[in-house]
């Protein structure tokens, strides 16, 4: 449904469709929306909202456990079986929100077990134990920000 152009060789503006379009940006969360009918076009975009997340653990709410406090980072690092983040990300403890962790302090864990997920660029990568043995501390809580090469969990 193309308009004639005004006078100044621009098509006219249909305030009625941007209105339509901008609901229908507001009641999907989309941040753009487009239509095109013949010459016309009509463009609708927002800026996302800025939102300020907290951050919260997903296996539990209380801090972690006493023995998965470290004694300093310089030492952890050099110790052979801790396991270093290979990316920035989120870690997870657990599959899903609610669900128990997949490994806890004392347990046995074998060489390839997922011991932890962390999210980048929405995608849930796996970390596998590097080797077995018993997970003796757990350093990061679920849901938190880790930096590539932080020691995540140490396994004795």
């Amino acid at each position: 449904m193309s308009r004639p152009p005004g006078e100044s060789g621009k098509l006219p503006v249909d305030a009625e469709a941007i209105r339509a379009l901008a609901d229908i940006l507001l009641e999907t969360g989309l941040t753009e929306i487009e239509i095109a009918e013949g010459d016309s076009r009509i463009r609708v975009k927002r800026a996302p909202a800025v939102t300020q997340a907290a951050v919260a653990p997903l296996a539990s709410a209380s801090p972690p456990p006493a023995a998965a406090l470290p004694a300093s980072d310089d030492d952890l690092s050099k110790h052979a079986g801790a396991v270093k983040s290979p990316m920035v990300g989120i870690a997870y403890l657990s599959p899903e929100p609610g669900a128990p962790s997949f490994v806890t302090v004392g347990q046995s864990v074998s060489a390839g077990q997922t011991l932890l997920l962390i999210e980048a660029m929405k995608t849930f990568n796996q970390i596998k134990a590097p080797r077995s043995g018993t997970l003796s501390r757990v350093l990061v809580a679920g849901g938190v920000p880790v930096e590539y090469g932080e020691v995540l969990m140490v396994i004795d």
